[in-house]
């Protein structure tokens, strides 16, 4: 099933007299439960393709169809209700509450919900369990390591049950080891059939994907399959 189907998808941004074409025809298709990587250098339309696709932008042309909907076109408001009910972001900056705690924090999505208390705080705890930090739901994200303030961004992604998990740079404020162990734990909630998007400028992070769609230019100039991915 197509879960995202981009159709000649164009942004374009006017500065001054000239025309910026940060995405330039875009015809893409995505499936539910495929683990898909962007990739390409500054300048490349990865940024603006990641604000499309997490519904914080709209294109300029084209189509943007998530989950059979047409979301090209919508208002504010219905774009924010379909990123609080379609897509769970995970930022490089984490982008935690400062002072809660890591429980209220993966709890906050769930507000938008309607849920009672009880009920976001079980869910909460869940995907915090989910992501190997039951032992650490108490803790301000200043008492957390980097590694495990990117947990708690994941597990406060998952809490809602998205369709896409959508990260932005998701290992770019991590040591090597910790990127490591935060990429292995995107391999297994894809394999836990988690439809996974990755927005990068890094190989090695795009290696970890089965699909990798490299953007220059505002096009798509290669749209691959990872093999060894697959074969795993």
């Amino acid at each position: 099933m197509d879960l995202i189907q981009l159709n000649n998808l164009c942004k374009f941004y006017e500065m001054g007299e000239e025309t910026i074409r940060a995405l330039n025809g875009i015809d893409i298709k995505i499936q539910a439960n495929e683990y898909v990587a962007f990739i390409g250098s500054s300048g490349s339309g990865k940024s603006t393709m990641l604000n499309i696709l997490g519904c914080l932008d709209k294109p300029t042309q084209g189509n943007y169809i998530l989950n059979k909907k047409d979301v090209s076109q919508l208002n504010p408001d219905e774009l924010a209700e379909i990123r609080n009910l379609e897509i769970g972001f995970i930022f490089q900056s984490f982008n935690l509450l400062p002072r809660s705690t890591a429980l209220a924090n993966v709890m906050q999505p769930l507000i938008y919900r309607g849920m009672k208390l009880a009920d976001r705080k079980d869910a909460a705890v869940e995907a915090l369990t989910h992501v190997g930090l039951q032992g650490r739901m108490d803790h301000l994200p200043n008492q957390l390591s980097g590694g495990q303030r990117q947990r708690v961004a994941i597990a406060r992604a998952l809490v809602t049950n998205p369709s896409i998990l959508l990260a932005d740079e998701p290992t770019g404020n991590l040591d090597s080891r910790t990127s490591v162990e935060i990429m292995k734990l995107f391999d297994e909630l894809h394999a836990q059939n988690q439809t996974i998007i990755v927005v990068t400028h890094e190989n090695e992070i795009a290696k970890h994907c089965q699909r990798v769609i490299r953007l220059e230019d505002g096009k798509v100039s290669s749209d691959t399959l990872n093999e060894s991915q697959q074969v795993a």
